[in-house]
């Protein structure tokens, strides 16, 4: 029996049932179902791992399914930061971040992001690996800062750049589809990232800040 490439790698793995709760719980609580995939979530994992990343910063947290995928890749005295705008969104990824033993390890910031990041650029702050995963529209001003506030080295890693085929077609120009394709344009191109955008997860695209 033919299988698809999601299928066939999740058969490969057993389910993650602490993940799998938030599911439920975003389902219950009427949230978008927009979580990124299982074998997207170990990715992050092991990306982080793999940077050796210390601070996290994640834009847009939902119910906390990839701030636990990131926070597995952290050492023990690792951080994450997370910016959410909705109070009660970040209310239960903490709940689920608590849950899974992160408690002490992550930072929520509620509110428009471009005034989180503003903020803490004005702290001084500095990270090893981003994840932008929330409104499109401001994906160019997310990656913006995210140079701004990298450690030479630093990942950023850009979820939805394909849009679920939008990106990809010259008759869809809304302000989403425009921002996400000045993102990858500026990823691409920037002198300052050495990057690549896979073809998978609905376009997932990865930089390292040199």
């Amino acid at each position: 029996m033919l299988t698809t490439p999601d299928d066939y790698v999740n058969q490969l793995y057993p389910e993650d049932e602490e993940l799998q709760l938030v599911i439920e719980a975003i389902r219950e609580h009427g949230m978008p179902e927009v979580s990124v995939a299982p074998a997207y979530g170990r990715l992050l994992t092991l990306l982080v791992q793999t940077a050796g990343a210390r601070n996290i910063l994640e834009i847009g947290a939902l119910g906390g399914y990839s701030g636990i995928c990131l926070c597995r890749g952290l050492p023990a005295d690792g951080k994450l930061t997370s910016l959410e705008l909705k109070e009660e969104y970040a209310a239960l990824a903490g709940t689920h971040l608590e849950k899974a033993g992160f408690k002490d390890r992550v930072e929520y910031r509620i509110g428009p992001a471009a005034d989180s990041l503003a903020a803490l650029k004005r702290e001084g702050r500095t990270f090893d690996f981003f994840f932008i995963d929330a409104d499109k529209e401001n994906y160019p001003l997310y990656l913006e800062y995210a140079m701004e506030l990298a450690n030479p080295g630093a990942l950023i890693a850009g979820d939805n750049c394909f849009l679920r085929g939008r990106t990809l077609n010259s008759e869809k120009n809304g302000p989403s589809v425009q921002a996400v394709r000045r993102f990858n344009e500026i990823i691409a191109t920037d002198e300052r990232l050495v990057s690549t955008l896979l073809p998978a997860y609905d376009g997932l695209i990865l930089a390292r800040v040199k």
